[in-house]
């Protein structure tokens, strides 16, 4: 295993050119950048999203935390379960049928951009926007690699135990007993299509495996 510093500028690079040469033809593509909240997903998929425009690339930005179950469900072991956190509060269903499906060669191409407010706990109400043939979808969050979605490039974004609970806010370190457990028994620095390791997110470092 290598691990190589590259700047976030050049990582952006990277990424827009894989995703570029991913697809000759109209068809849509998925991209997964999980991660904790920690490690920036959200920021890096933002920061894709100008220059595939630029490349002619029509771009929709979908982010995991707008696709939650009720907290009746989420909450049913109390607010700060981390085996819930891990396992209940991705409402995989919702964003399968609602954003990855239609996205499919011979799909419609129509997503709903948010499904869940966790503020109000109810139904967004969002409309259905189109994606046309080559444009790209962007989703961020946590917990996306291995549950069988649906993705043709994902990108994960790794700290060490260490680094992940100084970044983590105070309130929210219950969780670090989730992203430990889906390291052990998801592994997702194997499974994902690249792994980018952020200890510092001004300083990532790609790793490659040999």
């Amino acid at each position: 295993m290598r691990v190589t510093p590259i700047s976030p500028e050049r990582l952006a690079e990277l990424l827009v050119g894989r995703i570029h040469e991913l697809a000759d033809d109209d068809r849509r593509l998925r991209v997964a950048v999980d991660g904790a909240a920690a490690t920036g997903p959200g920021r890096l998929a933002d920061a894709l999203v100008e220059p595939l425009r630029l490349l002619g690339r029509p771009v929709r930005r979908v982010s995991a935390d707008d696709f939650l179950r009720p907290a009746s469900v989420r909450f049913e072991y109390g607010k700060e379960d981390p085996d819930a956190f891990h396992d209940l509060w991705l409402d995989q269903g919702a964003l399968l049928r609602e954003v990855l499906d239609p996205l499919e060669p011979g799909g419609d191409g129509r997503v709903l951009p948010t499904y869940w407010d966790r503020e109000t706990d109810r139904a967004t109400r969002a409309r259905y926007v189109e994606l046309p043939p080559r444009g790209v979808l962007l989703l961020d969050g946590p917990f996306l690699l291995g549950r069988w979605l649906p993705f043709e490039l994902t990108v994960h974004l790794t700290q060490s135990a260490a680094a992940l609970a100084r970044r983590t806010p105070e309130a929210e370190r219950w969780t670090l007993p989730a992203f430990e457990r889906y390291r052990t028994e998801t592994g997702p620095d194997e499974l994902a299509d690249l792994t980018v390791r952020v200890e510092d997110p001004r300083h990532p470092a790609l790793v490659e495996r040999d």
